[in-house]
């Protein structure tokens, strides 16, 4: 988060694969205009729910009940400032989204956990964490 703290002030925050929806509540916790968290997963989505009745942000955050590749299906070039994503390990769809994200940039900067060996697309910068490593793509 740190990394692209500057860049949250204001912004339309993308969270995919959203999990308990604590990438974009705390973006929001920083300063973004507003969350679109996507998830799939009936466990989390009641995570999700509960974090955000509890720290109060329902107002700037929508819970989009999809799949992160059919979201991504129907959005435009810079629809987002700042995307996340953080699919499950080994089903290659961090490898996906990053193809998705070249093919029509929907942010200006995409964010991708995954597991350090898994093979991405060679146009982002990779930081590593032990056996996590997150891969940013930046639009010009």
């Amino acid at each position: 988060m740190s990394i692209v703290a500057p860049l949250l002030p204001d912004a339309r925050v993308l969270d995919l694969c959203a999990g308990s929806g604590a990438l974009g509540i705390e973006a929001v916790s920083r300063g973004a205009a507003s969350a679109d968290l996507v998830e799939i997963a009936p466990p989390s989505l009641r995570a999700i729910k509960h974090n955000v009745e509890l720290l109060g942000a329902a107002d700037a955050i929508r819970v989009h009940r999809v799949d992160a590749l059919r979201f991504l299906e129907q959005l435009g070039s810079g629809e987002y400032d700042v995307a996340f994503a953080d699919p499950p390990y080994d089903l290659d769809l961090a490898r996906a989204i990053a193809e998705r994200w070249l093919a029509v940039p929907f942010a200006s900067v995409l964010g991708i956990e995954h597991r350090r060996g898994e093979p991405m697309p060679s146009d982002g910068e990779r930081r590593q964490y032990g056996q996590t490593a997150i891969t940013f793509y930046r639009r010009e």
